[in-house]
């Protein structure tokens, strides 16, 4: 494993040893596809069967996990754009990738049951992976930041077990909340099924002209009242939708900003690698 090309997924696998849960009966008439336009971004759409991506970082001590969610409004997964090139900025930190394509258009049950199934499927493969198991994180954008709030401090109810992996936590042990859609409700309150202090560690980045600013702020001040330790940037400029930075903007230092929080925050300084 230790040999692998860091770019490579060594396995990539269905969420569910069989029929996953929550399952619709249309589901069967529908086949996953792809969108792509003149911009270079996949945009995966009718994913019925949730799968992942597993990347191990190379070195011989055990790694951080980080659970991988594309954003997409819950329609689309921008599968490169906020996946696989966000996975290889996390290898090259010494940070493992567990690249999630979970349950879209209009499937919010069901991708809550996929990421909730992703961390748990770290968990239950850590010592196979090399993992550090008390450092497994999450890390989504815009809709895939909202679901993974919702992994992290949902209190909707559990889907229906399917084997014993089902049986460990589902809560990660931090998490990076990119530009997250859906929290906010008037006066900054959050959705009324997140428990802000069921949250981990959080690193939280906005920018000043989103149009979906709101929902940040209203997640840092839960997070504040709940005193839950988290680091919050905001910029002046980016918009939504960044991915990996490239556009000359100030959102663009987000990447080195968040690994200084998690080498500080969470590892500790900690040289992992």
């Amino acid at each position: 494993m230790k040999n692998t090309r860091v770019f490579d997924p060594i396995l990539d696998a269905p969420l569910f040893p069989a029929e996953p849960p929550l399952r619709r009966p249309e589901d069967a008439e529908r086949t996953e596809r792809v969108q792509e336009d003149n911009d270079y971004c996949r945009r995966y759409t009718d994913v019925t069967t949730p799968t992942y991506c597993f990347y191990p970082a190379t070195g011989t001590k055990p790694h951080p996990l980080v659970v991988v969610c594309p954003g997409g409004g819950y329609s689309i997964l921008a599968y490169n754009h906020e996946g696989t090139d966000v996975a290889h900025w996390l290898l090259q930190n010494g940070i493992s990738v567990l690249l999630l394509k979970y349950r879209c258009p209009d499937r919010r049950d069901q991708a809550l049951a996929d990421a909730r199934r992703a961390v748990r499927i770290a968990r239950a493969h850590a010592d196979e992976w090399n993992l550090d198991e008390t450092k497994i994180g999450i890390l989504g954008f815009s809709a895939g930041a909202h679901l993974s709030v919702r992994t992290c401090a949902s209190t909707e109810p559990e889907a229906p077990a399917v084997d014993e992996i089902d049986k460990l936590s589902c809560r990660p042990d931090f998490a990076f909340i990119i530009y997250p859609a859906y929290l906010y409700r008037d006066g900054y309150a959050l959705d009324p099924d997140i428990d802000p202090a069921k949250a981990p560690p959080t690193f939280l980045i906005q920018s000043q002209d989103d149009v979906f600013w709101q929902n940040a702020f209203a997640y840092g001040i839960a997070l504040r009242n709940a005193g839950v330790p988290f680091e919050m940037h905001i910029y002046p400029d980016g918009g939504h939708g960044w991915g990996i930075p490239r556009g000359g903007r100030s959102s663009d230092g987000w990447t080195e900003t968040a690994m200084t929080w998690f080498r500080r925050s969470i590892m500790n300084n900690q040289v992992w690698q």
